[in-house]
């Protein structure tokens, strides 16, 4: 029982998994093919299991290693999560963190965060994943999500780490067509610019001085990224609606101005969501602290602007 519970065996092993080659794996862990080779191999007579079978061109797993890798990146995590959370204080993080963000968010907010990571810990790596679309945390092996706007009801543990305001806006051109009045009352009647990523907003509610509207949009045009929508937004194609780390800059610079004065759009929330775990990595809690120091110096920003 103390062999099948050997640790450095099951990173040997998901190692080679995960590069697909015996060569790689020993580059990338620091030691010698032969012995990523010996580890597998005895690996396998603990098991009495074929795990992969080697040519000299490729290593492929067998139904029974792809079924031992998912169990053994399970218990690979769950045992660098237990050690972070106890050396929590002694130990500076290192190794690999995979997040993933928004790709506006990931771009204005998170990599300026991931390069003071980066300095203050430069044992760690980090893989990036910028997408609108929603990724399965435990599927896909991500230590860290961050979400913004509204959370959908998960498995997934979250903190909420600062604000969000949504703002209308157009080029100057497109603003100076419209009515000096306009509003959303006019909403459906005008041009938007849509953005797929936002799965069941189809309506928004804007408000003002006690007065609420819910109102729909009318796409002439549908993108599948926010930035693809921005842009179009800044071509005079239609109004849209971003959050504020999205536009600021562009509204400051004059590219952009906020349309339906006045009136104001639900806050939404900037969170990270970390997948189902009895322990918080180290490496995941540090950089989840920059990222909260960034959204209240943000914020803080946005009070006196």
């Amino acid at each position: 029982m103390a062999e099948l519970l050997n640790l450095n065996r099951l990173v040997y092993f998901t190692t080679v998994m995960e590069t697909g080659s015996f060569t790689v794996a020993g580059d990338r862990l620091g030691v010698a093919k032969a012995v990523v080779s010996h580890q597998i191999g005895k690996l396998e007579e603990e098991l009495g299991a074929t795990l992969m079978r080697r040519t000299t061109r490729r290593v492929t797993p067998t139904e029974e290693g792809c079924l031992f890798y998912d169990r053994a990146i399970i218990i690979l995590r769950e045992a660098e999560a237990a050690y972070g959370e106890i050396s929590h204080g002694a130990v500076e993080p290192a190794g690999m963190l995979r997040l993933t963000a928004p790709l506006d968010y990931g771009a204005k907010v998170v990599a300026p965060v991931m390069a003071a990571y980066l300095k203050t810990y430069p044992q760690m790596r980090v893989e990036a994943i910028f997408d609108d679309a929603v990724s399965n945390l435990v599927d896909e092996q991500i230590d860290l999500g961050i979400r913004v706007g509204w959370l959908a009801d998960s498995s997934n543990q979250a903190r909420r780490l600062g604000t969000i305001r949504q703002i209308v806006v157009a080029s100057p051109a497109f603003a100076a067509s419209l009515p000096s009045d306009v509003g959303p009352h006019q909403a459906r009647s005008l041009a938007w610019v849509g953005n797929a990523q936002l799965r069941g907003i189809g309506q928004w509610l804007l408000s003002r001085d006690g007065e609420t509207v819910l109102t729909e949009l009318n796409p002439v045009i549908m993108c599948d990224k926010s930035p693809a929508a921005l842009a179009c937004v800044l071509a005079g194609i239609g109004l849209g609606i971003f959050p504020d780390y999205s536009v600021n800059d562009d509204i400051a610079e004059g590219r952009l101005v906020p349309v339906f004065a006045g009136w104001t759009l639900p806050t939404g929330g900037i969170h990270a969501v970390f997948p189902p775990a009895r322990f918080r990595p180290a490496k995941v809690r540090a950089f989840v602290d920059l990222l909260a120091a960034a959204e209240r110096k943000r914020a803080r920003r946005l009070e006196t602007a």
